[in-house]
């Protein structure tokens, strides 16, 4: 297995010399920008809602004569309000709470995807690795310091497990996201301008995807 190196990052936003050794099958890989936009659309279609409700032509109210005589009028014909023709009527394919919006991606793709975008962001150096994460108390204010050290006020912070007090501390800003590796998506990735991963994490993510 052929290996890479990373820079390690410090609160300073250098590297100081400090390097770790990933896998360049996973940080390494070409972009697959095809199976990224499949995985990514299949992921918001597998989060969508069945909540919308729209009415057939048979369960619009009324409609229930003839809105006016079939000749002598001058208007087209018609025969009913319910028609989806008119304003107010009935729909000819309505949503249904029960509509699926599943797609299928099985998990050699999913990971697959994960590995290409991984990739991509380390050579737009939108992937920043820092030894650690972690904020002394659960404050806003140090998670801005920490980011502006870094470079990136817009960004994801991936850790190796939950951080419920960097949570807290992160959870008031807008453009910044803070999640664990297992909750880590294509769409959480390539959202934000930076992501910012701790070391283990980002040894997690080699051994998910390896």
């Amino acid at each position: 297995m052929t290996v890479m190196k990373v820079a390690v990052m410090n609160e300073a936003g250098k590297t100081a010399g400090s390097e770790l050794e990933v896998s360049d099958a996973v940080f390494g890989a070409r972009f697959n920008e095809p199976l990224v936009h499949q995985v990514v659309v299949a992921y918001q279609a597998n989060g969508r809602q069945g909540t919308r409700k729209q009415k057939t032509r048979s369960e619009v109210r009324g409609g229930g004569r003839k809105p006016w005589r079939q000749k002598g009028t001058g208007q087209a014909r018609a025969g009913t309000i319910r028609s989806p023709l008119w304003r107010g009527g009935g729909k000819i394919f309505p949503s249904t709470p029960d509509e699926n919006f599943t797609h299928k991606v099985n998990r050699k793709q999913y990971r697959s995807a994960l590995r290409s975008i991984l990739s991509e962001l380390l050579r737009q150096g939108r992937l920043l690795t820092v030894a650690d994460f972690k904020v002394a108390q659960p404050k806003t204010k140090e998670v801005i310091a920490r980011l502006k050290g870094l470079g990136a006020q817009d960004a994801l912070i991936v850790t190796e497990a939950m951080d419920d007090g960097l949570m807290l501390a992160a959870r008031n800003l807008p453009l910044v996201d803070v999640r664990p590796v297992s909750a880590a998506d294509p769409v959480s990735l390539l959202r934000h301008e930076r992501v910012v991963m701790t070391a283990a994490a980002l040894k997690r993510f080699e051994a998910w995807l390896a």
